[in-house]
């Protein structure tokens, strides 16, 4: 069998065209399709465990009312397990609430609740927490 290298003007012509798979990271290309990492069991308990740390720590150790006031709906990969979005909701939804001041306390609170999740958890790196929050009923009646 005879291989003949490619000359340049074919491969220059090939670069010329646009293809399907063009501007692609190859790392994803290449991966298997069954692959997610959002369904992953490890990256699921995880956010399990992240969940319930923030709860008790917001529930019980916080000495901030407004933080008190909050509960953790739920904790998903934002877009891996590097990286977790914490969706929290007023505790009680008939209360007088504002959610710019929830959401300048969970700032400035970030670190040290990253810190407490640090100590629940046994990974190398604790993941980022970014927190969002959500109507009372968020969970209920997802029609």
């Amino acid at each position: 069998m005879n291989h003949k290298k490619p000359s340049r003007r074919q491969l220059l012509s090939l670069c010329a065209e646009l293809h399907d798979d063009d501007g692609l990271d190859p790392k994803d290309f290449f991966r298997s399709p069954t692959h997610n990492p959002k369904n992953d069991r490890r990256t699921r308990q995880l956010c399990g465990q992240v969940a319930e740390t923030l709860s008790q720590v917001l529930s019980g150790e916080c000495a901030d009312a407004v933080l008190s006031d909050l509960q953790v709906v739920a904790v998903r990969p934002a877009p891996d397990a590097s990286q977790l979005l914490v969706l929290v909701a007023p505790a009680s939804p008939e209360a007088c609430f504002d959610s710019q001041l929830a959401q300048a306390r969970l700032a400035s609170a970030n670190g040290w609740l990253r810190a407490e999740v640090a100590a629940a958890i046994t990974r190398r790196k604790a993941p980022q927490l970014l927190f969002q929050l959500v109507s009372a009923n968020y969970g209920e009646d997802r029609s």
